[in-house]
Order: structure tokens, then sequence, then C-alpha cells
């Protein structure tokens, strides 16, 4: 019985000298913190935000004259050629008073046509007629002159002679001038010319009315809205149709202001629709706006497609645009989390374990993301960055590195959200 309880004393010393060791070690030992080892490695900026189809222009196509539709030759979504056939309006009316003016262009040409032919025959007729008589009285004055002075007739009869010449002459003298009206630039001419010019102008007017009875496509386009349908009553100056002309594919988005630094002309995209999440395709950035949306503090950004446009886009259809604004191939990348102070690229420091002792040192910082920042200065290769900047500088530490990766897998890229300008930044470290 004596030899089992000091059997049982000794235990419990060995026991209770094993808890006192243990808790020496604790108390003596550096804590364990989380911690990551810098290594090279890419690292990419992106900026993501909302964007949608937007043809170069659109028009709306309607008639300038009132009449009821007879056909309306698209759908909607159709394909059309410039001069296809859009819509029909009906013309029997329109054609009855080309019908009725093409008659009245021929009339007014036939007139013309016979002043210049038979009309002036008759003239020149009257002109030489009236000149043979105009001799004839001349010459029978003369002689009346010369037998009156012989004394073989009277004075009456020599007054009758020369009312004769002076009538001859008269009617020569009219006979000149309806020559001279009936020649061109005459005043016949000039009048029948004048009357055929109204006459081919309201046949020209009434041709035009009829040709816009027929509505035809300004421009290879694509129907988007078809607003008429046959036998509905259509007035001069409504939009029938709405065409989106064909153009290149342009994607229109709004990006918060406070990301313009970010962006530059040429920079290269990833978009996705979401109904088509499975099929992205590349894009550019073409175009950004000088001027910022004062109501909704955005700026409007204009991409474009460098090949043919997927086949499943729509006009209007919302895309994700993912913009890549930054990129390194190689760089000694730390998380956010790292970071105190400025993480605008100046006064920035973070805690490294050198020699097993915490060491704060400012690092000067390039690319940066949501998750992660680049450091130019102040740190190298394979160095012990930690994770936690609770410990002071020279106090002992250990690194736990598996902590470290492990929270850096857990957490991967992060995305944060502008609620008022609808845009979204992520970063990733690849």
């Amino acid at each position: 019985m004596r030899a089992m309880n000091r059997r049982v004393l000794l235990v419990l010393i060995a026991a209770a000298a094993g808890l006192a060791a243990f808790f020496a070690w604790t108390a003596l030992c550096p804590p364990l913190v989380p911690a990551l080892i810098v290594q090279e490695r890419p690292l990419q900026r992106t900026l993501v935000f909302s964007a949608r189809v937007a043809s170069a222009s659109r028009v709306e196509v309607g008639g300038t004259l009132t009449g009821r539709v007879e056909q309306v030759a698209v759908r909607e979504g159709d394909a059309v050629r410039r001069g296809d056939l859009l819509l029909r309006l009906e013309s029997e009316e329109l054609r009855a008073a080309l019908a009725q003016a093409q008659a009245n262009e021929r009339q007014a040409a036939a007139r013309l046509t016979g002043l210049r032919s038979t009309g002036r025959s008759a003239v020149q007729a009257g002109v030489a007629q009236a000149d043979s008589v105009l001799r004839a009285a001349a010459a029978d004055l003369q002689r009346t002159q010369d037998l009156v002075a012989r004394g073989f007739l009277s004075q009456a009869r020599l007054d009758e002679a020369q009312r004769a010449l002076a009538v001859a002459q008269a009617q020569r003298d009219s006979a000149v001038a309806q020559a001279g009206a009936n020649a061109d630039g005459g005043t016949d001419i000039a009048q029948a010319q004048a009357q055929l010019a109204l006459a081919q102008a309201a046949a020209a007017a009434a041709r035009t009315r009829l040709e816009q009875a027929q509505i035809t496509a300004p421009a290879d386009a694509r129907v988007l809205l078809r607003q008429a349908e046959p036998g509905q009553i259509v007035q001069p100056g409504r939009a029938l149709l709405t065409l989106a002309l064909a153009s290149p594919v342009e994607l229109v988005g709004q990006v918060d202001e406070r990301y313009l630094e970010q962006l530059q002309p040429g920079q290269a995209a990833t978009v996705r629709a979401d109904a088509f999440a499975q099929s992205p395709f590349p894009a550019r950035v073409r175009q950004i706006a000088p001027l910022v949306d004062a109501q909704r503090g955005a700026v409007e950004v204009k991409l474009a497609l460098p090949g043919a446009a997927p086949p499943f886009l729509r006009e209007d259809m919302t895309l994700s645009v993912e913009v890549t604004t930054g990129r390194r191939e190689k760089a000694l990348v730390v998380p956010m989390e790292a970071l105190e102070g400025g993480r605008d690229g100046t006064g920035a420091t973070l805690r490294v374990l050198r020699d097993g002792r915490v060491e704060q040192r400012a690092v000067k910082l390039g690319l940066a993301t949501l998750d992660a920042a680049e450091v130019t200065e102040g740190l190298a290769a394979g160095d012990v960055v930690l994770l936690d900047g609770t410990l002071a500088p020279g106090a002992r530490a250990r690194a736990d590195t598996a902590a470290g990766a492990a929270g850096r897998a857990g957490s991967g890229a992060r995305t944060s959200q502008d609620n008022a300008g609808g845009a979204m930044a992520t970063a990733a470290g690849r």
C-alpha cells in the first residue's frame, strides 16, 4: 500500500512538472503570425461596367403623303439594302393624275412643234404674198403718177393708188411681225415653250408624288420597329418604320468618374452578354467622352469590336464589359491587408519578419488593385511579409505562411460596385 502511494505521488509530481514546463514554453515562445513569402508573379487590374449595344445611327422612316397603306414589305429584324421597298400606299388616284399631266405635256409639245413646222411655213407664205402685193401697189402708184402728170388720169385716181400702197405696206408689216413671232425667240414660240415647260413640271410633280407612294430604304439597314399595317391611314411626318443603319457595332457604357484615370483608348476588353455568358468576345476602348455627366457623376465610354459582331447581339442588349486597365508580367505583389499608411503609392509601410523580429518598412507602390499592390521599392523576393499588423516593430514572432496562403486562396479576387455610377472595379493578382 505504501509503495502504491509513492508511485501515485511520483506521477502527480511528474504531471505538474510537465504542465509547468508547457506553460513556461508557451509564455516564452514567439507568437505565430499569418505571413506571406513575397514572390514575383503576374498582376492584372481590370475595370468592369455595364454597357449596351448601340448602332451609330437610327432613322425613322415616314411618308410625305396622306394615304392608305396597301402593303408593308418588311418585318421587324429584316435586313434591307438601299432602295429596297419597305412600304407602299394606294396609288390609283396618283396614277390618274400622272396620266393627265403627261397628256397635257404631249399637247403642249405638239403645239410647239406645229408652230415650228406648218405654222412657220404658213407665215412665211403670207410674208411672200404681202411682198408681192406691196410690189404691185408700188408699181401701180408709179404708173398712176406718170399718167396724172401727163393729164390722162385725175387726182382722185392718184389718191386711190397711194391708199392701195399704204394698205399693202401694212399687210406686209403684219406678215413680217407674224413671221417674227413664229421664229425662234419669238413671242408665239416663247409662249408655247413656257406652256410646255409648265406641262413638263406638272408631269414631273405627278411622277414624284407617285414615287412617294412607295417608301424605300435610304441605306443598308435593319428594321427595328414596324409601326404601320395594311389598311391603315397614315399622315405625312408620322414614323412608320424605325431602321438601324448598317454600321460597325458599338458598345456604350457609363463608368464612374473615379475610375477615369485608369481608362485609355485602345485598351483591350472582354465582353459578355447575360444570355450568352459562355460566349465572350473581344472589344477595345474606342473613345472616352470629354465631358462628365454631372447628374450621374459618370463618363461615357465607347468600345468597338475588332472583328465581326457575334450573331446573338441585339440593339440595346445589356452587356458586361471587363477592361484590362493595367498589367505586370512580373511584379512583387503584396495583399492590401498587409499595407499600412497611404495606399495611393506614397507613404505606405508594411511589417516584415527579419531574423525572427518584426520590422516596419517603408515601400513604394506601383500598379494597385482592390486586393493587391505592386511594390517597386523597399522589398525583395523572398521577404516574409506579415499580414497581422498588431505586433510592434522589434517584437519577436514566427511566420505562419500556411495560414497566409490559405487566407489568400480563400479571398480570391474581390469586386466592389459603385451603386451610384453602376461601375465595378475588379482586381485580381494572377
